[in-house]
């Protein structure tokens, strides 16, 4: 049986060319990057050609990029390493963040709310899952030191209005009385990479998050732009290593890999941009053909790659589980937790009724993925959903 797979926001598959650049660095060029001798400092040098690339890509200073593990490593040195600089005795800071944002951003301002110093502010959504700017105005407080919002939405596309929120941001340090205290922006990049500019200084962000394995790069790497004015601190310890802000051995295959990735994105973005819009277009289409279907997310305003669709009798879950076992490799937006099937953050945020979350499954595109596999997907789904309803209290 064919397998096709349908989770590219979930992770991609490693690029050929990614792979063969990561293959010396596993065994010919395997020496630590921080040893002293020849073959480190061969490493060492490979690390910070990766870094010259990762900083064209975002429009930086190579200096102002960070390699990290991942997006959830790059999101809570982000964020945690910000709080952690201003945090002082006896002095209330304010954060705020989207009703919408991944783990982990959302747990880390959850986990905040414990500390009696800290106030913590969500910012709501539209019905299309687009952060409303003007409400988002009016959290800004003379304390807020940091707003933390996405650029795409990881399970329905929408592309967030990053350059309103800068520029909200700037108007409020203009305005700001406390001159010593100041107020950062930071994106979560990560589903956006592959579809939207990312360069920091025209969107206006202070710090930005990004992931290698949304990007046909390894899992385990990532990186996080740090705009040279920021003061952030550490949130582990153990070594110098990037700028004494990320202990720990460098990845030196992985972070090669990621650069690689990145340079193949700025290749071959406006190509797969037009194959995964027209491969999208097409299910889109055929799934408003079935009933009680409704399509989530920001129509135009939605990265090209992303289907979020809800059909109505048809548990979210139940459908993964059927169309897995004709090949076909989706996600959901539901999550089993302590027994009860609850429906999606984000669902719930955009005003989405129960009855229609729960039956909520992500369609995601990449660059592997084709139009012959429009048909196979179809015929599966309407299989699936129709013994589902048959079956449905």
């Amino acid at each position: 049986m064919k397998q096709i797979y349908l989770d590219n926001s979930a992770t991609t598959q490693v690029d050929d060319s990614v792979l063969n650049a990561m293959l010396p660095y596993f065994k010919d060029e395997y020496a630590n990057a921080h040893s002293l001798h020849s073959q480190g400092q061969s490493a060492h040098n490979a690390i910070e050609d990766a870094r010259q690339v990762v900083a064209e890509f975002f429009g930086c200073h190579s200096g102002e990029i960070i390699f990290t593990s991942g997006a959830t490593e790059s999101n809570n040195l982000a964020i945690q390493g910000v709080v952690k600089n201003l945090l002082k005795q006896n002095q209330e800071i304010h954060i705020i963040t989207s009703s919408i944002e991944h783990a982990s951003v959302l747990e880390v301002f959850k986990n905040f709310e414990k500390n009696k110093n800290i106030s913590v502010s969500y910012a709501p959504v539209s019905e299309q899952g687009i952060v409303d700017v003007q409400k988002l105005q009016k959290l800004i407080q003379p304390n807020t030191v940091l707003i933390s919002v996405m650029y795409a939405n990881n399970e329905v596309g929408s592309i967030q209005p990053i350059q309103e929120i800068a520029q909200l941001v700037e108007k409020a340090r203009k305005q700001r009385q406390e001159k010593d205290l100041p107020l950062y922006f930071h994106v979560d990049a990560v589903q956006a990479v592959n579809y939207l500019e990312c360069n920091v200084a025209e969107l206006g962000c202070d710090l930005m998050s990004i992931s290698g394995h949304k990007i046909y790069a390894p899992k385990g790497v990532g990186a996080l732009f740090v705009k040279t004015d920021v003061k952030i601190k550490p949130i582990q310890y153990g070594g110098s290593q990037e700028s004494n802000l990320r202990s720990g051995t460098s990845n030196v295959p992985c972070i090669v890999g990621l650069a690689k990735a990145l340079a193949i994105v700025n290749q071959d973005k406006k190509e797969n941009i037009q194959k995964v819009k027209k491969i999208k277009d097409k299910i889109e289409k055929e799934l408003l053909k079935f009933e009680n279907v409704r399509l989530n997310g920001a129509g135009e305003n939605q990265l090209p790659n992303i289907i979020n669709v809800s059909f109505k009798n048809a548990e979210g879950e139940s459908i993964l589980m059927l169309l897995d076992m004709e090949g076909i490799a989706v996600s959901t937006g539901s999550a089993c937790a302590s027994g009860a099937l609850e429906p999606s953050h984000v669902l719930t945020a955009m005003g989405v009724e129960p009855q229609w979350a729960h039956g909520s499954i992500r369609i995601s595109l990449g660059k592997y993925n084709s139009e012959v596999e429009v048909p196979v997907l179809i015929k599966a789904l309407e299989k699936t959903i129709k013994k589902l309803r048959d079956i449905a209290p």
